[in-house]
């Protein structure tokens, strides 16, 4: 698959998870956003697990069993880590300190273990890509900042990059589908003891069914998988940047469909994060980054 298809896959994934924030506006009341977080898992999880299983593509021979669960628990961090910091400091800067921060700790990851620095164009699309994030919360009325609250986004922001990073080597060595099948239903495993602490009656609602569904099937499921299928050829910190492109679909949706207002520094952040991420896919057109994985093998060979 050429590298820049691969990009396109990872900005599709990116935007159906930017249809989340939109689907749990249309949730029932009585949906507590951990919950919600929760039932999108285990939904998720339970329908790559039955796709894996009717097409008869899942094994289980050779599978690192550390990375599998490092991959599974970072993912199932993520969710309560990412609900609870929006709760207490707000779905703006929650929103924006977890999604921002996630770029960072995947270009420090790979510096560290894989010896690689990261280049000027992806420091350039990463800052205009967050910088662009900045200004787009920044139609927020109020904005509550939380310390504690704070760190759980930045916990949300690592698990995300850890998870991208680990899943790499996966989708290397074994087919996409069982991958996030394997991960999803390890995670949604982990996080079931949640589903007991919150009041789970709005799932049976039809409203409830049709965004439980929605959530765990396109928003994780398909989501995931496309994003599994672009990491194969595009480096971790590069396809957590592109991700970035969750933050714009959600905020034109707000726009389009919600009937928000965005203020004249929010178009402004669009703006920024359409040059940032449109930047990093130009850059693959006119450049061929030689694979980091196969940079890694050759110097310790």
């Amino acid at each position: 698959m050429h590298k820049q298809s691969s990009m396109l896959l990872i900005l599709l994934a990116a935007m159906l998870w930017g249809t989340t924030g939109t689907s749990q506006a249309f949730a029932p009341e009585a949906a507590h956003p951990i919950a919600i977080g929760a039932v999108r898992l285990a939904v998720g999880g339970l329908f790559l697990l039955s796709l894996v299983l009717l097409t008869g593509k899942l094994t289980l021979k050779d599978w690192p069993l550390p990375t599998i669960f490092l991959a599974a628990l970072s993912m199932a961090a993520y969710q309560p880590l990412f609900f609870s910091a929006v709760l207490m400091t707000g779905v703006a800067v929650g929103t924006v300190v977890a999604i921002g921060s996630a770029p960072i700790f995947s270009g420090v990851i790979e510096w560290l273990v894989l010896r690689n620095r990261p280049g000027t164009i992806w420091w350039l699309s990463t800052l205009l890509s967050i910088a662009g994030c900045l200004l787009l919360v920044m139609n927020q009325a109020s904005v509550s900042v939380d310390p504690f609250g704070i760190v759980l986004a930045l916990g949300a922001g690592m698990s995300f990059a850890v998870y991208t990073f680990v899943s790499r080597d996966l989708v290397k060595t074994h087919p996409p589908l069982s991958v996030v099948a394997v991960v999803f239903t390890l995670s949604a495993l982990l996080l079931s003891p949640l589903l007991f602490l919150f009041d789970l009656s709005w799932v049976f609602s039809l409203r409830g069914a049709g965004i439980s569904l929605h959530l765990g099937v396109f928003a994780t499921g398909v989501a995931y998988l496309l994003f599994a299928r672009g990491l194969a050829h595009v480096s971790s910190s590069t396809a957590v940047t592109l991700s970035l492109g969750e933050p714009l679909t959600a905020a034109l949706l707000g726009v389009f469909v919600l009937g928000e207002t965005l203020s004249l520094l929010s178009w402004v952040g669009i703006l920024l994060l359409f040059c940032g991420i449109g930047l990093l896919i130009w850059s693959s057109r006119s450049t061929r980054q030689p694979d980091i994985l196969e940079l890694a093998k050759e110097k310790h060979s």
